[in-house]
């Protein structure tokens, strides 16, 4: 009885932290991981690999466990989210203030095996992922807030594994900052019906008609950063192949947004995965090749 019982409170705080749904998790690791080849030369220091992976993982479950809190009175009224643990009663908003403290705790100490400036980092990051979650009450723009939550980790590992932030990791940062723009607005087209019901705020309302044109003209944007840094870096054509699956995957992306049907935007929405992933293994096969 016992057993059962801890079993299921275990089953609702992995819901609560998205444990079944990765892809939040995914979208915030491969911006680092690009930061972090790029600034070792593809020799990152192994500890910082380890602890980026790890804290990457627990910050997002944390955030997740926030934002339930912040849109506890939210979430039932949206198709997507209404069977959310908080407002379906399986967790309480307590707990799930507890599971975020918790995770954060645990972010927090291995973060402390880092240097000073990535200790001191940490703190801004997670104020971000605090305050994200509250956004959408107050500006059409939290899609802006979650990249620089999101992307926070690029400057963080920049400072473990070289003890400073140079500007490429700032222009990383920019790069990942445009990419969840972009594709957080194509989430945000899921739930617009909803959203604008509701009162919520989003870019995707704020964008218009325009909101498909924007998304592709700010992920055009990221691929020409990041071909500004491989040109700049004088890294090799696999590099710029792995640019050229992800210029193609944004393409697949408007075709499936361009009519603006939630099902389909959902769908392009976890292209995004790819599109992170080819970049990173473009980066990957130029430093193997070194």
């Amino acid at each position: 009885m016992q057993t059962g019982y801890i079993g299921d409170r275990l089953t609702h705080y992995l819901r609560l932290v998205r444990a079944d749904k990765p892809i939040g998790a995914l979208l915030l690791l491969w911006p680092m991981l690009w930061a972090l080849w790029l600034v070792s030369g593809g020799e990152p220091d192994w500890l910082v690999l380890l602890v980026f992976l790890c804290g990457t993982f627990l910050m997002r479950s944390a955030g997740c466990a926030i934002n339930d809190y912040a849109d506890r009175h939210i979430d039932g009224f949206v198709a997507r989210s209404k069977d959310r643990p908080i407002v379906s009663g399986k967790v309480s908003p307590k707990e799930a203030l507890a599971v975020a403290a918790l995770l954060a705790v645990l972010s927090f100490m291995l973060v402390l095996s880092m240097n000073r400036l990535t200790i001191a980092m940490s703190f801004v990051g997670v104020a971000l992922a605090a305050v994200y979650p509250f956004c959408k009450r107050v500006t059409h723009w939290p899609q802006l807030v979650l990249g620089l939550a999101f992307g926070w980790a690029v400057p963080m590992v920049c400072a473990a594994q070289t003890g400073r932030v140079e500007p490429l990791g700032w222009w990383i940062y920019l790069a990942a900052i445009l990419w969840a723009l972009a594709y957080d607005t194509i989430y945000a087209m899921v739930d617009r019906e909803d959203d604008v019901k509701l009162g919520v705020k989003s870019t995707a309302i704020w964008f218009g008609r325009y909101d498909v044109a924007m998304v592709v003209v700010v992920q055009l944007a990221v691929l020409l950063i990041l071909y500004v840094i491989g040109h700049s870096y004088q890294l090799s054509w696999v590099f710029f192949a792995g640019l050229a699956v992800a210029l193609m995957i944004i393409a697949i992306q408007w075709s499936l947004i361009r009519a603006r049907k939630p099902p389909d935007c959902f769908r392009a929405f976890l292209l995004n995965n790819y599109m992170g992933a080819a970049i990173f293994i473009g980066l990957l096969a130029h430093f193997s090749d070194q």
